[in-house]
């Protein structure tokens, strides 16, 4: 499985795209924006041929939705999120304009994700973790044999995610990290929705919000 990653708006948000030898694309949290944005999503898809067939977001906060309409809309894939943050998502439509985003289009979900599901495509898995805290409904998406985790906006390099937004939770976050996060293996890899990746077993050692 290849991991891709591509930053976005003036959030510097981390959208990634997934894929193996079939080609079959998974997009995570759209980010793209502005014309250039989406034009440089659609062009790194068509550059690989890849085919696009599943949209999931790990939350709702709209610098990690952006994209949502333009994908699914691009490569008619439905959205995927899970159901307690689907009031997150409904939501960004009332504050898009004054976080600069005039042109935002809604996209409402197709289906939803929940804990222990498996996301499929191609010969790939993923399986889903729900880790609350940051959003009330935010997951992560978990690759065992890859040791890779597309971990949102849960756990930075050094850092975690903030909870002082609507539905946040510092213990709930530090409990979802401690308790799920911290039990995947040393050795993976943790691709967050801001920065550059990290390691479990880094964050583990040096993370001053966990010590």
């Amino acid at each position: 499985m290849k991991v891709t990653c591509l930053t976005f708006n003036p959030f510097q948000e981390n959208t990634y795209l997934l894929h193996d030898d079939t080609k079959e694309c998974v997009v995570i949290d759209p980010g793209c924006y502005e014309r250039a944005e989406q034009e440089q999503l659609k062009k790194y898809i068509e550059d690989n041929g890849l085919k696009v067939v599943r949209l999931l977001n790990t939350h709702c906060h709209i610098d990690h939705v952006l994209g949502n309409a333009f994908v699914a809309n691009t490569y008619k894939v439905g959205l995927e999120i899970h159901p307690e943050d689907e009031q997150v998502l409904r939501a960004v439509p009332t504050y898009a304009p004054n976080y600069g985003f005039p042109l935002y289009a809604e996209q409402l979900p197709a289906s939803y994700l929940k804990e222990g599901d498996t996301v499929k495509f191609g010969n790939t898995e993923l399986q889903v973790l729900f880790m609350p805290g940051h959003a009330p409904g935010h997951v992560v998406f978990y690759n065992g044999p890859e040791k890779v985790c597309i971990g949102g906006d849960v756990l930075f390099r050094g850092s975690i995610g903030r909870t002082d937004l609507p539905g946040g939770d510092f213990d709930t976050l530090i409990q979802s990290i401690k308790d799920k996060m911290f039990a995947l293996p040393d050795d993976v890899t943790v691709y967050p929705g801001h920065g550059p990746e990290t390691t479990i077993g880094f964050e583990k050692k040096s993370n001053p919000f966990l010590r």
